[in-house]
């Protein structure tokens, strides 16, 4: 533990500190997928992935939608891209080559190097696929190995079961619960925080890396061994 002249405690030297970028990037591809800036065309495949009636309850938990007709989804993705301090991806299937959902880096935050991966929005069809992990994996390279930051947030409704399980299978670690932090849609929301940090990523990595072999799956896109099998 350093402490200073008082004999305080005080934290880790950064004297090597550099302020990471802004993001920046068009495309991040993977074996599976790939992340796309989010662009105006594609929204008529957005729509139609992710405003049907069987996809409403994949909004409950996002401060916008579900949408009931193009023209008001057409102006919310509008809004997305023209985010100044948000930045916005596609996330596509390399084989289908469409737009199968949304996300964000946002709260972005160089001069204290953290950044928050949020409005995370995924159709059914990209539920539960190696293409819905993969760009977990490539984003979270992109954050730690491209751009340089040093930490790298999780947050949803701690209602939101799946989200907290899915934060938590792709490595982030739990932090505890703001309560009474927000208002949604009309109702309190309680955020539950998680996060990933730097030195935490190499371990992260390599979980990932494994289970995104091609050897890793079946011959009908199975899973041999679950994410959390890999140490």
């Amino acid at each position: 533990m350093r402490v200073n002249e008082f004999k305080q405690p005080i934290g880790d030297a950064l004297d090597n500190y550099r302020v990471p970028s802004f993001p920046d990037a068009q495309t991040l591809e993977g074996q599976y997928g790939s992340l796309i800036k989010l662009g105006i065309n594609h929204i008529d495949h957005l729509y139609d992935a992710l405003c049907d009636d069987d996809s409403r309850k994949n909004w409950t938990y996002l401060y916008e939608g579900p949408f009931n007709n193009k023209f008001t989804f057409e102006y919310y993705v509008k809004q997305l891209i023209n985010s100044e301090d948000k930045y916005f991806f596609t996330i596509e299937d390399n084989t289908q080559q469409q737009p199968l959902g949304i996300l964000a880096l946002m709260r972005i935050n160089p001069e204290h190097g953290s950044i928050e991966v949020g409005n995370i929005i995924y159709s059914n069809q990209l539920k539960k696929t190696r293409v819905g992990t993969e760009i977990q994996y490539l984003l979270a390279k992109y954050v730690f190995e491209t751009l340089g930051y040093r930490r790298y947030e999780w947050k949803c409704d701690n209602l939101n079961a799946p989200s907290k399980h899915a934060a938590q299978r792709f490595g982030f670690t739990f932090e505890g619960v703001f309560r009474h932090s927000n208002i949604c849609k009309g109702r309190n929301r309680d955020t539950a925080w998680f996060s990933m940090l730097d030195n935490e990523w190499p371990n992260v990595k390599s979980r990932f890396e494994q289970w995104l072999k091609p050897e890793n799956f079946d011959e009908n896109g199975h899973q041999r061994k679950h994410l959390n099998d890999f140490s």
